[in-house]
């Protein structure tokens, strides 16, 4: 069989070209499914189990970074089966536990192709925007009513896409938010209109879900991105621009916010959920009141009390990541937990601000994982799907920078698969 084809291209090539095809359009359908989660299980969930089994079988290469949080979630997985081990009924806690490592295997599985095919993220970034348009674009028409059947987009009168609960959409819509306003600060003029365009869909859809944590974090993460890009740059033309820009996406939003705020009812409504403390926070074993009950009860259930156990005794959820974690998972799994968000803060920062093709995406995705941090105190986060794959993401930056570093101490070029996928700008 001869090795060129009609075009003379070499066989090998052109192979390579159609797999990487196949993997940019696997991952972005991947991606692009975490956008709907109307029902468990979700598409997500039904299309990634044999995506990553594929992967394997054609030889995943795991990475020494991506081994560490295998690890790490094992960890976490282990404590919450010693913690379901404490409960007489059940219940539904198996495929609760099934849910929890099927999630952490997705975090493990992007760390380890991003690290392998760094191009991929690309094809992850613009998955998870195209999610982000269809399902905020759904809020938004559910919202409005703006066809027959579109409330089942809402919820409480909040927007809430294809997803179960407003508090849930909006964060999911934060990376795309900061992506697209990453694009606008910094890319070309030539396509500010198209992206200025889907920053203010997606910052719309975000503002009618009334979650004040997803207002919040968008916020929080904006800002930290600002931050980031002015100090990681020393021209002054390019931090000129950056305060310009940044200027004029802050007038774009804000005018588009004061014009939603005079549509009947949207007022009243975000005059309501601005307020910072609710009723059903500082009330009789409200959220606040229920925080301190529940880090009481960790200290006598070491092993935890079973995973969603909590929310059977009290009526409500724990709504805080650190205190479903010890309820949860015990103090095992809490152990397992602070040290992955404390190796992800420090390891993310350490390589913030290093100079490398994949920097623009390490620096998106760290901004929201630091604000999904903070969002964390006041809401559950353990089953956000998108969550996961930021944590993947940013590791996958490590094994990247481990590589680079080694390539230098090697004192060889930069790998060819390193190159080109920060081009959208």
């Amino acid at each position: 069989m001869s090795a060129t084809i009609a075009n003379g291209l070499p066989r090998a090539a052109v192979d390579a070209k159609i797999t990487a095809m196949l993997a940019a359009s696997a991952v972005f359908f991947g991606v692009f499914l975490s956008g709907f989660v109307v029902n468990e299980p979700s598409p997500y969930e039904l299309y990634m189990v044999p995506l990553i089994a594929v992967w394997c079988l054609f030889g995943l290469p795991i990475s020494r970074h991506a081994g560490v949080l295998m690890a790490i979630f094992t960890v976490y997985c282990v404590g919450g089966l010693f913690s379901m081990a404490q409960m007489a009924d059940l219940y539904d806690t198996p495929i609760y536990l099934a849910v929890t490592l099927f999630l952490a295997l997705t975090s493990v599985f992007f760390a380890a192709v991003t690290r392998a095919q760094p191009w991929l993220f690309r094809p992850i970034f613009h998955g998870w925007v195209a999610a982000a348009l269809v399902t905020g674009t759904l809020g938004i028409c559910g919202y409005f009513n703006l066809f027959p059947g579109a409330e089942m987009f809402t919820r409480y009168d909040r927007a809430m896409g294809a997803f179960k609960d407003p508090n849930v959409f909006g964060p999911f819509l934060a990376l795309p938010g900061i992506y697209l306003l990453y694009l606008v600060l910094t890319g070309d003029p030539r396509k500010l209109p198209l992206h200025a365009a889907m920053l203010l869909v997606i910052v719309a859809a975000i503002f009618l879900s009334f979650s004040r944590g997803a207002w919040g974090l968008f916020v929080i993460s904006a800002m930290l991105m600002v931050a980031a890009l002015f100090l990681q740059s020393n021209s002054g033309l390019f931090r000129l621009r950056i305060v310009l820009m940044t200027t004029f996406a802050f007038l774009l939003l804000t005018v588009a916010i004061l014009v939603a705020l005079q549509l009947p009812g949207v007022g009243d409504f975000f005059s309501a959920r601005a307020q910072l403390v609710q009723e059903y926070d500082g009330g009789h074993l409200g959220r606040f009141a229920r925080f301190g009950i529940g880090f009481q009860m960790a200290t006598e259930h070491p092993f935890g009390i079973g995973p969603l156990m909590f929310g059977r005794m009290l009526g409500e959820d724990t709504h805080n990541i650190w205190l479903k974690s010890l309820m949860d998972y015990g103090w095992i799994g809490f152990a397992a937990y602070v040290g992955l968000i404390l190796g992800t803060l420090v390891g993310g920062f350490r390589i913030l601000f290093r100079d490398r093709p994949w920097q623009p995406y390490l620096m998106c995705a760290y901004v929201v994982f630091l604000g999904h941090i903070g969002l964390g105190t006041v809401i559950d986060m353990d089953h956000w799907r998108h969550f996961y794959l930021l944590i993947g993401l940013i590791w996958g930056c490590f094994g990247l920078e481990q590589r680079h570093q080694a390539r230098l101490a090697r004192k060889t070029g930069p790998s060819p698969a390193d190159g080109g996928i920060a081009g959208d700008a």
